[in-house]
């Protein structure tokens, strides 16, 4: 984690395939006119770092292919030797979602992954957390101060007689009241809610803060069933026929006199769900335990050429060590479907995802947007010219095992009957709802790469944060975790950056070290997904 000095280097370029007609720049800085490629090719104007270069004349209408993809088609002559940004491209209509290939590709037959431990904290749905978290689960928005006001009481005051718990957080969000609560897409913001409070970091204490008068009651969030049975100081009737009894605070009861007596009823039923959790101890548990969401923000041309790669690698070693990875974002996977569809492990999983997919074209035209809106400012000033490109460079986080599974924005691994392998959970590619419905779905630990750079975080789950270029890892030093610009430099392989990964996440979960996010304690807000209509 020092800080890194990028040495001179002479012009080097990065392409992904054989048949790309572009490359990428990789030198700090860019390469002016003049420069001349490894290849031969000599620039003819100026081209920014993580641009494309085209390596062979383009006239009008011809097709520009990166990753041996068709990511647009040149508006004017270029020649050889021209930068090839997005002002000089017609993006490729999306790809139909009919007649796609459905389970086609066999997985590579790879050997299983065994011996490989973390230390973690097992709970009694069978789940495995990698840190010991309180979490208070709020109803609704109203209360949110409130529950700050006394959280930091609890930190102060309680928190340091219970040295096995990592942390207190508020499962903040904006939803709960002046909504459409029974519209059909309302079950996805309750449902994502819901099995947050779920999550394998929260031990199974679940602790709820309401109001009182919201639509979302906390029957309705939480209803009969969905609480696990800890031990019998929080059942109603303990027997064959117990449940978890329900603990909420709920502010507007007339117990309650005065804004103190409202937070002392909260640091009560704090103090009860810490006292259990202080008494987990972390044990040996094997590498399957692991559910790792994957994200990238901020990305740049570079994340599908080094840290997007690496990742995928070290997804495939987690498969193979019977572990859960998850990707994800609808609109930066959209245009490789058919590689998708193609690496499911059954037609049935294919079309689950087909169905995602055609969900959420619905969902864009009812905004009258389409999936060209997802590329950021940013994105483009990192060389990406379009969502197609994007995309194709998104994808390659998932690496190349089977797809065994499908889920439905907020839907939890365990409640579909996911277990193991990879998985695609289906979400926005907005990089705060993502990672807030990789929670719901039972993430323990996250990993995110950015080109750009981005303080993104989480409080519930610790997020390893890799860098795509070294330059980026330089600068931002005590903010990345991994510095995956190695690969452009020729310092490190693929392969190697992978296995790093791996091990810095075996570590990581089994809280021997710390993320440069959890140093910082820079925790970004949960935002639900609500597709329904707000009141």
């Amino acid at each position: 984690m020092n800080a890194i000095v990028s040495p001179v280097r002479p012009p080097h370029a990065i392409r992904m395939h054989a048949n790309d007609n572009v490359a990428i720049v990789a030198n700090d800085g860019g390469l002016d006119a003049g420069a001349v490629l490894p290849d031969g090719t000599r620039l003819v104007e100026r081209v920014p770092q993580g641009h494309k270069v085209a390596t062979t004349d383009l006239p009008t209408g011809t097709a520009v292919r990166r990753y041996n993809v068709v990511i647009g088609h040149t508006t004017r002559d270029l020649p050889a030797g021209s930068w090839v940004h997005e002002r000089v491209l017609d993006m490729p209509e999306a790809r139909s979602l009919e007649g796609l290939p459905l389970s086609t590709v066999a997985a590579p037959d790879s050997s299983p992954l065994e011996g490989y431990t973390f230390e973690g904290f097992r709970n009694p749905d069978g789940t495995v957390g990698t840190r010991n978290i309180l979490a208070i689960t709020q109803t609704v928005q109203c209360v949110a101060g409130v529950t700050e006001y006394a959280i930091e009481r609890i930190k102060k005051e309680l928190l340091p007689r219970f040295p096995n718990v990592d942390d207190v957080v508020a499962l903040e969000h904006g939803y709960g009241c002046g909504v459409a609560i029974d519209a059909p897409d309302a079950k996805i913001p309750i449902r994502t809610l819901r099995n947050i409070s779920l999550n394998p970091n929260f031990g199974g204490e679940v602790m709820l803060v309401s109001l009182g008068c919201e639509k979302l009651q906390p029957e309705r969030l939480m209803p009969p069933g969905t609480i696990p049975l800890i031990d019998e100081r929080n059942v109603a009737d303990v027997g064959a026929s117990a449940e978890a009894k329900l603990d909420v605070v709920c502010l507007q009861d007339d117990e309650h006199v005065g804004f103190m007596s409202m937070v002392e009823h909260i640091m009560r039923q704090a103090e009860e769900h810490l006292e259990r959790l202080n008494a987990r101890q972390r044990q040996t548990c094997p590498a399957a335990d692991l559910i790792v969401g994957v994200q990238c923000g901020g990305s740049d041309a570079f994340s599908g050429a080094t840290a997007n790669p690496a990742v995928g690698f070290c997804t495939d070693l987690l498969v193979r060590a019977g572990a859960t990875v998850m990707f994800s974002e609808v609109t930066e996977v959209r245009d490789g479907i058919d590689q998708l569809t193609s690496r499911a492990s059954s037609p049935e999983v294919a079309e689950a995802m087909i169905r995602e997919m055609a969900w959420y074209d619905a969902y864009l035209q009812r905004g009258s947007a389409d999936r060209s809106a997802n590329t950021t400012p940013g994105n483009k000033k990192g060389g990406l010219s379009n969502i197609v490109e994007k995309a194709m460079g998104s994808i390659i986080k998932s690496g190349s095992s089977a797809i065994s599974g499908v889920l439905s924005p907020g839907q939890r691994l365990r409640g579909e009957g996911i277990q193991k392998g990879l998985v695609y959970a289906a979400t926005p590619a907005s990089d705060f709802i993502c990672g807030t419905l990789q929670l719901a779905a039972g993430m323990n630990l996250h990993v995110f790469t950015t080109g750009r750079g981005t303080p993104y975080g989480l409080a519930e789950v610790p997020v390893i944060k890799v860098a795509t270029r070294t330059d980026l890892a330089r600068r931002w030093h005590d903010l990345m975790d991994i510095n995956a610009g190695r690969i452009a430099d020729g310092e490190a392989t693929i392969e190697e950056l992978g296995w790093e990964m791996f091990r810095f996440m075996l570590d990581v979960a089994s809280g021997r070290k710390k993320t440069w996010a959890e140093h910082w304690k820079l925790h970004n807000q949960l935002v639900l997904f609500n597709p329904a209509p707000v009141t």
